[in-house]
């Protein structure tokens, strides 16, 4: 018996018999040291029986972590008013010496370590500390990674139970078995039970232990472990050891004769990636993250979730009927940051009335209400969030969700946001070019929730705001990767916000599943496609048919040239703001320069010919 499981048996008596039947003495190594440094008056360890997570729902009500919504099953929760996104100032990655990443916050690792454990000390005294297992993926499968989630909220316990696979059994049955560490306490409670010391805040990640800590807050974007601090701590594995973990949905694409494709997709937020693995008609497998590996050849991907907590702001009936019917479905669900009357959950733009009084995050909440700073606040938060199991989508394709070996990946995208750039949809010459595309991402800021419309930001990959290597290495292992591939996905560019001289989208909001279906038949090379300085976009003749079949709808001839126009001066610039971003990153790989050259030598010999906007005719 190992001797450190004897000493917690001392102090925490017969709940600690759960951990009996454990060979494993880095996990009694690491549950020791947490409880010795943030002193837990109980601990409660989540089996994977019914019976201890719905403790734990149980106790989120009794802790009024939760309050029951109408529907039963579902429960909202608020967070502090001033703790509703990532806190990107205090999170960190620890770093030996002085080293610095691009883009990233760093800390010297040992100066971090005794910071956040200082501030960490006695933390949990009074209360539980919840001791969960888990799977990023499919338990049983080689490519999903296990964790544990220390932490003394009850909120943060459920939402991970319904957004990840349970692995008590896995853990117990596998000697010694390696796993991500996760350290949380939301620090001391106000009068509503939201976390109070913000100042104090704080989410560090020490990559040399695959640990990540998170205190004095309760968002879940900081305090869920296994979410997006997990995803910072894979990225550097991934890195490691050879593989991809990427800011991706999961989604299959129905084609021909029942054919099947999966396609992985990166976007940052407010770019149409929720909107485009949620197209009625096709396969969801997952919504946010994935794993992308080499199997003899071949790359294969799984969704490491379990569950969708996803953005609330602005879904309605019209636009997202899927996800309408299951936020009004009889399944389990937590609403975050929303508005509530009268036991029913509303947001901004659900597209129907919503009620002048309520609760919100701010607390007793009325039209016109301002905050300390003076600033009106709207009924919910931008950022609302609900978290539900996936088995609750009707559209999701079970199988492809818990493959042990994933599935085939035959496409990837990559989305960003521009008025004036990128067209619908292109597709890269090969890997590099690919990888470059997603190198180059940029989404511009919208006038309504930013203030200041169309400035581009840099966004590689979708990945900037969780990074946690630096940039230079991490593209070098995408061309690596590539590299051993004997089937090589196609990976595609799209944009869905061009508009018009006078602002005007030139696309619909729908258009997106035409370009789907597109991709999907190149995949398998069923159509021919228009080679041009930027990479291959579709001829008009194969477009027409999908928007007839899929919205009984004909498609113009000058639909098709506005979108697909080649922008020059728009690319050129584009191709300047992307050269000035790797130079100054001394890895850059030589492949993105490549890219940046060619690309610029190629449209300004265009330029030459046709001059600044080139009709897709012009390359029949």
């Amino acid at each position: 018996m190992n001797s450190l499981y004897s000493e917690i048996m001392k102090r925490y008596g017969d709940e600690a018999k759960k951990l009996s039947d454990f060979e494993n003495d880095e996990l009694f190594e690491f549950l020791w040291k947490y409880m010795g440094i943030l002193n837990p008056s109980e601990i409660f360890v989540v089996t994977d029986d019914e019976k201890d997570k719905n403790y734990v729902k149980n106790r989120a009500l009794e802790d009024m972590e939760e309050k029951k919504l109408k529907n039963p099953g579902h429960t909202y929760h608020f967070d502090n008013y001033y703790d509703q996104a990532r806190d990107k100032e205090n999170t960190k990655i620890l770093v030996h010496g002085n080293e610095k990443l691009p883009f990233l916050n760093t800390i010297n690792r040992e100066d971090g370590l005794n910071e956040i454990h200082s501030l960490m000390k006695d933390m949990m005294k009074g209360r539980t500390m919840y001791i969960g297992f888990f799977s990023l993926g499919p338990t049983e499968s080689a490519f999903s990674e296990l964790a544990v989630q220390l932490t003394d909220s009850s909120y943060v316990m459920h939402s991970e139970i319904i957004l990840y696979r349970t692995a008590y059994g896995k853990f117990r049955n596998t000697r010694n078995s390696k796993f991500l560490k996760f350290v949380h306490s939301q620090g001391e409670l106000d009068e509503r039970k939201t976390s109070k010391n913000l100042k104090n805040r704080r989410i560090y990640f020490d990559l040399d232990t695959d640990t990540g800590y998170a205190i004095n807050t309760q968002y879940a974007g900081n305090s869920v472990g296994l979410k997006k601090p997990a995803f910072r701590i894979t990225i550097s594995k991934a890195l490691r050891e050879g593989w991809l973990s990427e800011h991706m949905f999961l989604m299959g694409v129905n084609g021909p004769g029942g054919r099947v494709t999966y396609l992985t997709g990166a976007f940052p937020s407010m770019c149409g990636k929720t909107s485009t693995v949620m197209i009625p008609g096709e396969r969801l497998v997952g919504d946010d993250l994935v794993f992308i590996k080499d199997v003899n050849g071949e790359p294969r991907s799984i969704n490491i979730e379990n569950g969708v907590f996803g953005i609330i702001d602005g879904i309605n009936q019209k636009d997202d009927p899927i996800i309408w019917n299951v936020l009004n479905g009889d399944n389990e669900a937590i609403y975050s940051n929303v508005l509530v009357n009268d036991g029913v959950p509303y947001w901004n733009g659900m597209g129907i009335p919503i009620p002048e009084k309520g609760e919100n995050h701010s607390g007793e909440w009325w039209k016109g209400k301002k905050d300390a700073e003076g600033k009106e606040i709207p009924p919910s938060h931008k950022n609302a969030r609900f978290t539900v199991y996936l088995s609750s989508f009707p559209n999701l394709d079970r199988t492809a969700l818990n493959a042990k070996n994933g599935v085939p990946v035959g496409g990837m995208i990559f989305g960003g946001r521009d008025s004036d750039t990128w067209p619908p949809v292109v597709e890269s010459f090969d890997w590099n070019h690919g990888v470059y595309k997603g190198a180059s991402i940029e989404s511009e800021t919208t006038a309504a929730s930013l203030g200041k419309e169309g400035v581009r930001t840099f966004n590689a990959m979708s990945i900037m705001e969780f990074l946690s290597v630096d940039l230079g290495r991490y593209l070098n292992n995408y061309l690596e990767f590539g590299k051993k591939l004997m089937v090589k996905p196609k990976i595609f560019a799209v944009n869905y916000f061009l508009r018009d001289r006078d602002g005007k989208f030139l696309n619909e909001k729908n258009d997106k599943a035409a370009w789907l279906k597109w991709m999907e038949l190149r995949i398998h090379n069923d159509v021919q496609a228009i080679k041009t300085p930027i990479g291959y976009i579709p001829k008009y003749e194969d477009l027409v048919p999908l928007f007839r079949q899929l919205f009984n709808k004909e498609y113009r001839k000058d639909e098709y040239e506005k979108q697909f126009m080649i922008r020059i001066p728009e690319l050129l610039s584009k191709n300047e703001r992307i050269r000035k971003v790797y130079q100054d990153i001394k890895t850059t790989p030589v492949e993105i320069f490549n890219e940046l050259d060619r690309e610029k030598n190629e449209l300004e010999k265009l330029r030459k010919v046709y001059g600044d906007y080139v009709s897709p005719f012009k390359f029949y």
